[in-house]
């Protein structure tokens, strides 16, 4: 099994499964091929079609005369289609005023719905690329957004950075902070209650004193 045919029959997410259609994958055919239809057959506009059939049926396979060659520019004979349609048109207005009971209205008419149906199958072989055109709108509309809402997450985040450096700039130094708390032992008074201790220490020792002048005297 080729890597092409493995890699389609895995189970992959949409993103991925796109992401494998690079330029180099369909250069080289190892692209996947697109997921299966569920369906054999659907209905579209009251027709039956199969899932096999491609999009744009040619007209011989509907059993429909083909009036352009096989090699043709599309915008040409779309042109020559709309001509031939006002032709016709005014041939059908002169038949309906001179003899309108007669079998050339009949194929007057036939002959305009073929040229309708020419002219609506030129316009269908144009869908898969206003398909395309409008799938790259859509991305680009979503890829402007997406640049837009950038740009005014980044200016949001470079005022915010901007208040916060302000803000932290207004601050006090952290040593500074530390050195306005501290306070001097010097500046320290003593307590009531380490006054008294520190008084009766001098009176202890002043009444020591006297008593070792009485016990020398003797």
């Amino acid at each position: 099994m080729s890597e092409a045919a493995q890699v389609s029959s895995l189970p992959l997410p949409p993103l991925q499964y796109v992401n494998l259609y690079t330029d180099e994958n369909i250069q080289k055919g190892r692209a996947p091929s697109p997921p299966k239809c569920n369906m054999e057959s659907y209905t579209m506009f009251g027709a039956q079609y199969n899932a096999e059939d491609p999009i744009i049926r040619p007209l011989e396979s509907q059993g429909i005369r083909r009036l352009y060659p096989q090699n043709y520019d599309h915008k040409r004979e779309l042109k020559k289609l709309n001509h031939s349609i006002l032709v016709n048109f005014l041939d059908m207005l002169d038949i309906l005023i001179r003899c309108p009971d007669t079998s050339k209205r009949e194929e007057k008419k036939e002959d305009i719905n073929l040229l309708f149906i020419h002219t609506h199958h030129l316009v269908n072989e144009f869908r898969p690329h206003q398909a395309r055109e409008t799938l790259r709108v859509m991305l680009d509309v979503q890829k402007r957004q997406r640049i837009e809402t950038t740009e005014r997450f980044q200016k949001q985040l470079e005022k915010v950075t901007e208040m916060l450096q302000q803000t932290t700039s207004g601050l006090p130094d952290s040593a500074d902070m530390d050195c306005k708390f501290l306070v001097p032992t010097e500046s320290i008074g003593l307590g009531p209650k380490e006054a008294q201790s520190d008084d009766k220490e001098e009176h202890c020792c002043s009444l020591d004193r006297i008593m070792c002048d009485i016990i020398d005297a003797i």
